[in-house]
């Protein structure tokens, strides 16, 4: 397995293969996160020991998006059964993928007990119990401090976990040298990153403002407006995560059954590659 370098353009190239396998499969993938994004709310839900699965399972979510999109783009139709896709290789590949949603818990859990030294917590109280954000916090310097602190210490923790999931399922690559190479990864090929999150940036600005736009002529009232920011977002964040696949494929020497039928930039002969081994 081999790390490779790609040219910042990629990451264009990444929204759009994206956006291309989301339209060969829009219901299924859409509904696919859907459920994996309603069971997490409900797990949760369950007072303290839900929120903590809920965030030990994140990466196997993750994984089951990149190997619907896979499954999408070779003629397949993604199913939820794809959910369980952890736990079907066995017994040391499941022992893998939770220690590395531990690992992502206690990073995450780690951020938030960081951000609630700085308010008291109020920023947490939003942020995972679902607190109205009241006019007086979003004024208050110490909650600003500690959204933007938050904010600020999730971008290393998402490098850290982006191609994890990928690098365990299909290389074998164990948690913590997972966690290595992918924020090697996205760091050696930062231009591309930047690109890729930028124009995502761009795309939900432009969309926000189009909706806001059409909304405002139908004379639709707030509820309106924010099902339709709601249902948006949702199918934004669906298209990034099918993005995730052709990121890994390209950053990484993929595995034979990946994605041979989509296109992608191929790095250049001479560009510097860089094996974990």
């Amino acid at each position: 397995m081999k790390l490779h370098i790609v040219p910042a353009k990629t990451g264009f190239t990444w929204v759009k293969l994206g956006v291309q396998a989301f339209r060969r499969q829009p219901m299924a993938l859409a509904a696919l996160f859907f459920i994996s994004f309603v069971a997490m709310q409900l797990l949760a839900s369950v007072p303290v020991l839900g929120s903590i699965a809920s965030l030990v399972l994140l990466p196997s979510v993750t994984l089951a998006m990149m190997v619907a999109t896979g499954e999408s783009i070779q003629g397949h139709r993604p199913t939820p059964a794809l959910l369980l896709v952890t736990f079907r290789k066995g017994r040391q590949h499941l022992r893998h993928m939770l220690l590395l949603g531990v690992l992502y818990a206690l990073g995450f859990l780690g951020i938030m007990g960081l951000s609630a030294l700085v308010d008291g917590g109020r920023f947490v109280q939003v942020y995972m119990d679902g607190t109205p954000v009241t006019a007086q916090m979003t004024s208050d310097p110490s909650f600003q401090k500690a959204m933007w602190l938050a904010t600020l210490l999730s971008l290393p923790l998402s490098l850290l976990f982006w191609h994890a999931p990928g690098l365990v399922h299909w290389h074998g690559v164990p948690p913590v040298k997972a966690l290595f190479f992918s924020m090697m990864a996205c760091v050696r090929n930062a231009g591309a990153c930047l690109v890729f999150l930028f124009t995502w940036l761009g795309i939900g600005v432009l969309g926000a403002l189009v909706i806001s736009i059409i909304s405002l002529l139908l004379g639709l009232g707030g509820e309106g407006i924010g099902s339709l920011l709601m249902a948006a977002a949702m199918m934004m964040a669906t298209m990034i995560l099918t993005c995730a696949v052709f990121i890994f494929r390209d950053c990484f020497e993929p595995p034979e059954s990946l994605l041979h039928e989509a296109p992608h930039d191929t790095p250049p002969s001479d560009a510097p590659t860089t094996g974990p081994n």
